[in-house]
């Protein structure tokens, strides 16, 4: 997916942005779940130039970390690794989306996050505007309900409920579900610091 996304029938696709560095079969089942509970079509893997939160200290080159998605992602065609922010030279969120739905207009799009963004969200760059821009999908780890954040506490009123979860993707946004799902053993962190990347 280094040149072009699909431009055919209307699909529901999940956008999972991040470093990647590496990518690794955690991304994959949450991305497969997200397939799953969210009822969508695609998940579009976003392969982050740079995230501006973190620090570019132990940061694999781009192409490095490219490969490592193509790779985990094998031949399942629902999941496509993207280099569209390093095309259109975006690190920001609300960048990546306003240019992907303006690309891509005739689909619908869900922002994927694990619980642990929902935190520091607030810290993005135009982050109610993102909100506004786009329903979002949060994965919790076993976790029953969403801590108490400043994104929960301001959009309470918005959250959607579990029966309603694949309907997200038709949703006009602000929207947003919180899904708990099991925790799986990977990260890229642990992976790095085994040495195996």
């Amino acid at each position: 997916m280094t040149d072009k996304l699909d431009h055919n029938s209307p699909k529901k696709i999940g956008l999972l942005g991040g470093s990647f560095n590496p990518a690794h079969e955690g991304h994959v089942y949450i991305s497969n779940c997200a397939l799953d509970l969210l009822g969508l079509d695609e998940i579009w893997w976003l392969i982050s130039p740079q995230n501006p939160l973190k620090s570019s200290k132990d940061m694999a080159t781009f192409e490095r970390r490219f490969e490592s998605a193509v790779k985990v992602i094998g031949d399942n065609h629902r999941i496509k690794a993207s280099d569209l922010e390093k095309q259109i030279n975006s690190v920001y969120t609300c960048e990546t989306i306003q240019q992907i739905q303006s690309l891509y207009p005739q689909n619908h799009f869900v922002w994927l996050m694990g619980a642990d963004n929902m935190m520091q969200f607030p810290q993005w760059k135009n982050w109610k505007q993102i909100i506004q821009m786009i329903p979002i999908a949060i994965f919790a780890r076993n976790q029953n309900k969403p801590v108490e954040s400043q994104f929960v506490i301001e959009y309470n009123d918005f959250q959607l409920t579990l029966e309603q979860a694949r309907e997200i993707a038709t949703r006009e946004p602000p929207a947003w579900v919180f899904l708990n799902i099991r925790e799986h053993p990977q990260s890229s962190t642990a992976l790095r610091q085994a040495g195996l990347f």
